[in-house]
């Protein structure tokens, strides 16, 4: 048989070199072509189809480079070559039938190697991949995904979106991942928010549209005191959701800050944008710019050269819409006044939120520690309640260990503390990181921080008390007397995630 190739080409590293070279490449185009054809991009297929598998096609081609170098050098010896290729006769019905049945299993190998090759790319578009995969890492990031708002939307359609350009700089930033992974240097808890992430135009906006989002949405929320009664406050709002859409009349509220008919750009002075010295509006309709500065911390002109300038967009309020790490209080409040918490059982609130908020070594430990540690209280110094109520308190300790389970994972050091939630302004500064009332534009204009810049409270009542209710709006009342200081000092200043 006539050979094709230069005699150096023919031993058995070379051949063994060609042919993974070979397959993975075929793997490399089947799994592409398999790509194109799909409606959607799958991120994870393309780690295994633009990273993983050009690995050992480069791998087989060295191996055929090196067994080639030593041939030349095997020649130059004087020494044999290296590689007897066996003899096949097909006339003898030993050697017929060995090769019947290893060409058969040859060609059931490569069906069934295309097929577990298609398997797998539908495994690695399921979210399931995502999130259980590198379980460690990201059982954070998935469990708290599993209980948002977007629980049925694919992580690909928010953290890549449509597009070939994002495609490919996903794979580039998943390679890094996998290699954080594999060597233990990722962060914990996982640094945020992501750099570089796509504008939220080309993701989010998809399905959400901001221009037709206009008028005002009623929320009605309960809270309970951390006195011994619980005593209920419940407050009605009217929020000023507002748009761009000068069709509709309305184009103000909150989301007048949107870039729809106006341009914002600001300077995070810290990585996870809660620090904003410096703020440029320009409208889109007539070109006019304005910069606001914070006065109370100055930045000068050489620093804030430094800084990044970023365009605001939906991710820098809704910043937390699917991996939401929710703090104690207010869930706690939920969970009362859904009654899976019962409201009767002395100081319920604060013993919930006390027994969450500890520092625990593992999950584990936090679920024993937050047993022991409503049952002992009780037990302690409610005795006769203790007694007469061991199924609610039962009750109780399920619904804060299943809490805990959702919101901290102490392997990853992953608190609702460290991931700033920007939507509201109660526990972080997220509003008033702008509008804090020291943002002063050129010609004396001021950022306010009046509550009915956003929301105009309807009605708002204390336990069994006197129900304040106007269409107009009814004036704050703080549900603890603490005088005037609500008006001088942001919420989050007192209820801030700091430890």
């Amino acid at each position: 048989m006539k050979r094709i190739f230069p005699p150096a080409f023919y031993n058995l590293r070379t051949l063994i070199g060609a042919a993974i070279a070979s397959v993975s490449f075929g793997l490399v185009l089947f799994l592409t072509v398999l790509d194109l054809f799909e409606g959607e991009q799958k991120p994870y297929i393309g780690i295994l189809t633009f990273i993983i598998l050009p690995i050992f096609v480069l791998f087989g081609l060295i191996l055929v480079f090196y067994g080639i170098w030593r041939e030349h050098r095997r020649e130059k010896q004087g020494l044999p070559q290296d590689l007897k290729l066996p003899r096949i006769d097909l006339n003898d019905p030993k050697q017929r039938n060995a090769f019947f049945w290893f060409s058969f299993g040859a060609l059931l190998l490569l069906i069934f190697s295309a097929f577990g090759s298609f398997k797998a790319y539908e495994y690695t578009d399921s979210d399931e991949f995502c999130g259980t995969m590198c379980h460690k890492v990201m059982e954070p990031e998935y469990t708290a995904y599993n209980s948002s708002p977007h629980a049925h939307v694919g992580c690909a359609k928010c953290h890549i979106g449509p597009g070939a350009g994002w495609f490919v700089r996903s794979k580039l930033s998943g390679a890094y991942q996998v290699y954080s992974t594999i060597f233990n240097k990722y962060s914990r808890p996982i640094a945020t928010p992501i750099e570089n992430l796509r504008p939220a135009q080309e993701t989010c906006e998809q399905c959400h549209w901001p221009k037709h989002f206009f008028s005002e949405m009623r929320v009605s929320k309960s809270y309970f005191l951390s006195d011994e009664t619980n005593t209920r406050w419940n407050l009605d709002l009217l929020i000023k959701v507002g748009g761009g859409n000068e069709e509709t009349g309305l184009s103000g509220g909150i989301h007048w800050n949107m870039n729809i008919a106006n341009a914002i750009t600001y300077a995070p002075a810290d990585r996870q944008r809660q620090i904003i010295p410096w703020i440029k509006v320009k409208s889109k309709k007539d070109g006019t710019e304005h910069i606001y500065r914070n006065l109370e911390n100055p930045i000068t002109e050489d620093s804030l050269a430094l800084l990044e300038k970023r365009t605001m967009d939906c991710i820098d309020c809704h910043n937390r819409p699917s991996h939401i790490y929710h703090p104690p209080v207010p869930t706690v409040d939920h969970v009362i006044s859904a009654g899976l918490i019962d409201s009767k059982l002395p100081y319920a609130k604060s013993i919930a939120v006390k027994a969450l908020d500890q520092t625990y070594s593992s999950s584990n430990v936090a679920q024993d520690s937050i047993r022991l540690a409503i049952e002992g209280y009780y037990k302690t110094n409610y005795p006769q309640v203790a007694s007469e109520k061991s199924a609610a308190i039962s009750q109780m300790v399920s619904t804060v260990q299943k809490f805990y389970a959702r919101n901290y994972f102490p392997t990853m050091a992953v608190t609702w503390r460290h991931f700033p939630n920007n939507i509201g302004h109660l526990f972080y500064k997220g509003c008033f990181r702008c509008h804090d009332n020291k943002h002063i534009r050129e010609d004396g204009k001021i950022l306010t921080n009046e509550c009915s810049v956003c929301h105009t409270i309807l009605a708002q009542s204390f336990g069994k008390g006197e129900n304040s209710v106007s269409l107009d709006g009814v004036q704050y009342q703080h549900p603890v007397d603490i005088g005037d200081s609500w008006k001088e000092i942001n919420c989050s200043d007192c209820h801030n995630a700091e430890e």
